[in-house]
């Protein structure tokens, strides 16, 4: 569902991204898993198309963001770890404007925003401006929002930054229901191992090379450590 091949994306003489390889399966929860400045953030802007690589190739649903970039970013959702919402505006028209960004028909956005609200339980904020929300809410409403128009790889850029444990613990519970019910692929970018409980798969970065790729299990085993934690931080500081 999304491939990236020699990804390779420079700043001057730094190397953040360094001839990164990675597939992401069709209907997979996939955590990576990596310190600050590990790069994360680096791939999700070539992902997202704000960053050009310097090198190698991404496509999304068997689109080349090369030759086929508007086909290819259609098919992405994303949160980006600074919350990007209008403050000012009600959630309703905060979501009916990516609505019609991505050309919804009125009748099917109002169904999915009402319905998308209601699952992560802040439908009934749907009138209230996204200032007055709590920090966990206005995370829910970005949620919303990336899956507005059915993407079929979701990514999550350091999505619970600032949120109590409840908070996060709804997040991910939300975006594992996702992957349950629509299939979806999620790519979830975080430096909290506790993030990576439930994973199908966890990916290890650090300064813009792969360390480690598989299972929970798998990861720790290759790390070389009794723990993922203890082996994360043995192999990452």
């Amino acid at each position: 569902m999304l491939s990236i091949r020699g990804l390779t994306k420079r700043y001057g003489e730094r190397t953040a991204l360094d001839k990164l390889s990675l597939e992401i399966a069709p209907g997979s929860f996939t955590v990576l898993l990596g310190p600050n400045g590990a790069g994360k953030s680096t791939l999700f802007q070539v992902l997202t198309g704000l960053f050009a690589a310097d090198e190698g190739e991404v496509t999304v649903a068997g689109f080349s963001h090369r030759s086929e970039p508007a086909a290819a970013l259609r098919s992405l959702g994303v949160v980006f770890q600074q919350m990007s919402l209008d403050l000012d505006l009600s959630i309703r028209r905060n979501l009916s404007l990516q609505a019609d960004l991505h050309g919804l028909p009125r009748k099917v956005a109002a169904e999915r925003i009402v319905e998308g609200c209601r699952r992560l339980n802040v439908d009934v904020d749907l009138d209230r401006k996204v200032r007055e929300l709590s920090g966990g809410n206005r995370r829910k409403v970005e949620l919303v929002r990336a899956g507005l128009h059915r993407p079929q790889v979701l990514l999550m850029d350091e999505a619970t930054v600032g949120l109590d444990p409840k908070s996060r613990r709804d997040l991910l519970a939300a975006l594992h229901e996702d992957v349950a019910t629509r299939g979806c692929s999620v790519l979830w970018a975080t430096h909290w191992v506790e993030e990576a409980e439930q994973a199908d798969r966890v990916v290890v970065l650090h300064k813009g090379k792969l360390l480690a790729d598989g299972s929970r299990e798998e990861v720790t085993r290759a790390l070389g450590e009794p723990s993922l934690e203890q082996g994360f931080i043995a192999r990452t500081t």
